[in-house]
């Protein structure tokens, strides 16, 4: 029992040394999709996006950071720009939900322990896996897109944003964060993702792409514990 005991004091004690450098929060936007339907500018939210926010901080310069996101994304033939696109007709809705975890850099110190304001731009990426639905042109070319299947797959984040410190517990944030996907079928374009053999029939777009989504947004965090002193 004694082990027990000396066990649950040193978890106890390791949480609380290291409680002063997280923070935990929210994330609320917007979201677009670019890729062989729709709309072909990179930043365009168009459907929301939201989810949880986390950081560890272990520097000021840097952090640990974990997300966890839900978007829903669409995109639609008939508002783009592209007259061939126009003419198709092609339109879909999906859903993502995500979980990334990375490195966020900050371009100045950011140490709450110095005088407000603290402000900085920083960038962040790692990895992220996410799960959405495969799409397909069900009916031929003459068709819609409807969604089938599941896809799990993995993104590349690469995100740019600008955080300030509200007060010594609350930081505030603008961000946005493209995400290259390992996916070329959020949309409906490589169907042989989902099918598991080709259909040239059913194919269209550049095959030499993969699919992209862009978030769009703020975030609010709040840190908790004594002030974060980096001295470990």
């Amino acid at each position: 029992m004694r082990y027990l005991i000396a066990f649950v004091l040193m978890a106890f004690l390791s949480i609380s040394s290291f409680a002063q450098q997280i923070e935990i929060g929210a994330f609320a936007g917007g979201a677009n999709f670019i890729g062989d339907v729709g709309k072909t500018n990179y930043i365009l939210p168009n459907t929301p996006v939201g989810g949880l926010i986390a950081k560890w901080n272990r520097s000021p310069r840097h952090a640990l950071r974990l997300t966890l996101l839900y978007a829903e994304i669409s995109a639609d033939d008939e508002k783009s720009d592209d007259t061939r696109r126009q003419q198709r007709g092609y339109s879909f809705e999906n859903s993502i939900a995500e979980a990334s975890f990375g490195l966020e850099f900050n371009f100045f110190e950011f140490d709450l322990t110095n005088p407000l304001p603290q402000s900085t731009p920083y960038l962040y990426t790692g990895i992220t896996y996410f799960r959405a639905d495969h799409m397909w042109l069900k009916n031929g070319r003459a068709g819609n897109l409807v969604n089938e299947g599941t896809n799990w797959e993995f993104a590349i984040p690469m995100v740019m944003g600008y955080k300030e410190a509200v007060t010594e517990h609350i930081i505030g944030a603008f961000e946005i964060g493209a995400r290259y996907t390992l996916t070329d079928n959020l949309d409906g374009s490589w169907p042989e993702e989902y099918l598991d053999r080709r259909e040239p029939s059913l194919e269209f777009g550049n095959r030499n792409t993969n699919d992209w989504y862009v978030f769009t947004g703020i975030t609010f965090t709040f840190t908790f514990g004594r002030k974060p002193c980096y001295c470990f």
